[in-house]
């Protein structure tokens, strides 16, 4: 019987590791909050701690999906698409929805990963990994987010480490 695959975050190295017990497995780079870690609600920071994946959104779409309110709008990111909305945040390919499971740190009232919206999700190929960037998120290459969201499942563990 094989290991659980679970995600560890690190914000310091600005990396996201997908491991299996202690084999570890893959390791990304990723872009989480320009504004450092933290857990309120409109900080704009990553939050830290444990968390699960509530649910992954956009398995069957096609890369470069983009996505408002957690549904596929239709439309496919391309740069012409970005400069008609200079404005977006872009969220594209897939989400992992994440909760956290640290009642008072991220869980619950004013903290609530679920409630802030905190994914991990595809972004455009243009902006840059390994320099905290994002508004809360943790912000991943669009082949990556396929090749992880390929790997885990709803309910996986994820450590958010500051």
């Amino acid at each position: 019987m094989s290991a659980i695959p679970h995600i560890r975050v690190d914000l310091a190295s600005q990396t996201l590791e997908l491991a299996a017990g202690s084999c570890r497995l893959q390791t990304y780079p990723v872009s989480t909050a320009a504004n450092g870690a933290g857990e309120r609600l409109g900080s704009g920071c990553t939050p830290c701690g444990r968390h699960r994946i509530r649910l992954c959104i956009g398995r069957d779409c096609p890369p470069g999906a983009v996505f408002r309110g957690r549904r596929f709008t239709g439309e496919i990111y391309r740069p012409a698409l970005a400069r008609a909305h200079p404005e977006r945040d872009w969220i594209l390919t897939r989400i992992l929805w994440l909760t956290g499971l640290e009642s008072g740190r991220n869980r619950g009232g004013a903290v609530d990963t679920l409630r802030r919206f905190i994914y991990v999700h595809g972004c455009p190929d243009s902006e840059p990994m390994g320099i905290p960037r994002s508004h809360g998120c943790i912000r991943m290459r669009n082949q990556d987010i396929i090749d992880l969201t390929a790997r885990v499942s709803n309910g996986t563990l994820v450590e958010i480490e500051g």
